[in-house]
């Protein structure tokens, strides 16, 4: 299969072509191979490969045969490394699937490698030291966004149509909106973590996918979905696949629209006419849209300092347990200078200030779940702002301590980690570019809990209305073609 061809489909358009004979997985995994030939040497988002074993993944699973890619952090596949985007945990080769990534084989998939991360997935940019710089495809001078980075970077650039991604502060969102993809956040439990943890970060973080199409995330994600025994707490299961949602109509929706942020960086004037026109879309399509506030239920600087307390304090227990099994120093020689000054942050957290953060947590939570008591969904920016030079977040990194680290993060992407803390889903679609620049402009949607039946319902119509799989970056495996 010419490269060419292999990017014109997305994972569900590769799965049925093995399933009609077409094409074998060995064919689709030669090509991806050959994909990461052509544009990693440039974009640097594939931390690693390693031989495909087409036997070991389920044959009559709906993504049968399909390329894949997991990220260096957060889901285990045995025998193969785990470093976390770190020199603390380099060399570390996992001793047993996770049980994500047992469903990951039952979906069919065939995964290649593990894409590039930041270090401990601590930032929303993935310039590490352990790999190098990430870029963007569209701009290789621009960040790939994080943490997902390598993983929003891989699939738009033609790696693989569908990749593994994680989400703590909006680490599946912001890939997406930098790399013009499709990108949703699931609700709090509904994918296991287990079985060596039951919540990360105190279930601010989730696992789910970045992909080119709509179709692709709804198939895997009814993959990914469900408890595992043990498990703390689940989210209820939908009434039927998600899959299936995606072609539903989602009929005329109260739709809610926040421009400005609740703190933070302004949003920037191509943003904001991005914002305008998806809701001029929306009105098109007979949903009732208006300007709407959801109120945080606490002040920006009380949000900042409880996601730092809940932060620092998880980071540093994981550096604690990582020195030991390693037998390695938590210094400058093993970690980057903000995530060493985020752990000494973390070292002085009391336990306190970490039920104080928790009260911050459900503060926020309830005050979300009262907002979407009224409304069906809120239409905010992804991000502020358009993707930022590599070397942005580093600026004066040194001299900051680990509330002033987050501080900054949250400073640049203000719209997303809300719904991390409040634990509701929440997506990015890329439905806008900038015109001077061509650069992606994501647009984020948010619904209530367990509401990601909803929101396949809304991004299925809107990839109808205004498609963006017809736009490319300029580095794009397709382009790759020597035959």
């Amino acid at each position: 299969m010419k490269l060419s061809e292999y990017v014109s489909f997305d994972a569900m358009g590769l799965a049925d072509l093995v399933a009609r004979g077409e094409v074998t997985p060995a064919e689709l995994a030669a090509t991806a191979y050959e994909a990461v030939c052509v544009v990693n040497p440039r974009i640097n988002a594939v931390a690693e490969t390693w031989p495909a074993d087409e036997t070991a993944q389920d044959e009559r699973g709906p993504l049968a045969g399909v390329p894949f890619l997991i990220k260096d952090l957060g889901v285990s596949m045995a025998g193969k490394r785990m470093e976390l985007g770190s020199r603390l945990a380099a060399g570390h080769i996992a001793g047993a699937d996770s049980s994500l990534m047992r469903r990951f084989r039952r979906a069919g998939l065939v995964t290649l490698g593990r894409t590039t991360t930041p270090e401990m997935a601590y930032s929303i940019t993935t310039e590490p030291v352990l790999y190098g710089a990430t870029h963007n495809p569209w701009d290789l001078e621009r960040s790939a966004g994080g943490s997902s980075g390598g993983a929003g970077a891989a699939v738009a650039a033609g790696i693989v149509p569908v990749a593994h991604a994680t989400d703590a502060a909006g680490s599946i969102r912001i890939p997406a909106a930098y790399n013009g993809l499709f990108g949703l956040k699931p609700t709090r439990g509904r994918i296991s973590m287990g079985p060596d943890v039951d919540e990360i970060f105190n279930g601010l973080a989730v696992h789910g996918s970045v992909s080119r199409t709509v179709r692709d995330s709804a198939v895997l994600l009814d993959r990914m979905r469900g408890p595992e025994p043990g498990d703390p707490y689940f989210a209820t299961q939908p009434e039927r696949p998600y899959a299936e949602e995606v072609t539903r109509h989602p009929g005329a929706l109260r739709i809610g629209v926040l421009t400005q942020p609740w703190g933070g960086r302004r949003t920037t004037a191509p943003v904001a006419d991005a914002v305008a026109a998806t809701t001029q879309l929306l009105e098109s399509l007979g949903h009732h849209v208006h300007e709407a506030d959801l109120d945080l239920g606490v002040g920006w600087d009380e949000f900042i300092h409880g996601n730092a307390v809940l932060w620092t304090a998880n980071l540093t227990a994981w550096m604690d347990d990582l020195a030991g099994a390693f037998g390695r120093p938590v210094d400058a020689t093993t970690v980057e200078n903000v995530i060493l000054a985020s752990y000494r942050y973390g070292q002085r957290v009391t336990g306190a200030q970490f039920v104080n953060a928790l009260t911050i947590r459900n503060r926020v939570a309830r005050s979300v779940a009262r907002y979407f008591a009224a409304y069906d969904i809120l239409l905010t920016p992804t991000l502020p702002e358009l993707p930022v030079p590599l070397g942005t977040y580093a600026e004066g990194a040194d001299e900051l301590d680990g509330l002033g680290w987050l501080a900054r993060l949250l400073d640049r992407s203000p719209f997303t980690a809300g719904f991390n803390v409040a634990g509701t889903p929440a997506m990015s679609v890329p439905l806008a570019s900038d015109t001077a620049t061509g650069l992606p402009i994501g647009l984020q949607f948010a619904a209530g809990y367990g509401g990601e039946d909803v929101l396949f319902r809304l991004a299925g119509q809107l990839e109808q209305a205004s498609p963006w799989n017809r736009r490319t970056p300029a580095v794009w495996a397709g382009h790759g073609d020597n035959t």
